[in-house]
């Protein structure tokens, strides 16, 4: 399943995203390929507009509770919040 979600990471939208990855971490089973293809489709928006406060909130909950490192990620939602 991850490496299909790494083959069509460009397809998700902003909900899907977030999905995937609350997904991996809710059930303990971190993929770092996924989390940092995700990760890197986050950063590479232009603006993170299209996604709801929910769902960033749940991909920087994903990221922490897998204990995946993307200083990125972390990064360019830090700076769309503030």
């Amino acid at each position: 399943i991850a490496m299909n979600a790494v083959d069509v990471k460009a397809e998700f939208i902003a909900q899907g995203i977030s999905n995937v990855v609350w997904a991996f971490a809710t059930v303990g089973k971190p993929h770092p390929k996924l989390f940092e293809a995700i990760g890197d489709q986050v950063v590479a928006f232009e603006h993170l507009g299209e996604f709801r406060p929910q769902a960033l909130s749940n991909i920087v909950w994903a990221y922490a509770t897998a204990n995946v490192p993307h200083p990125k990620l972390f990064e360019k939602v830090a700076n769309h919040i503030v």
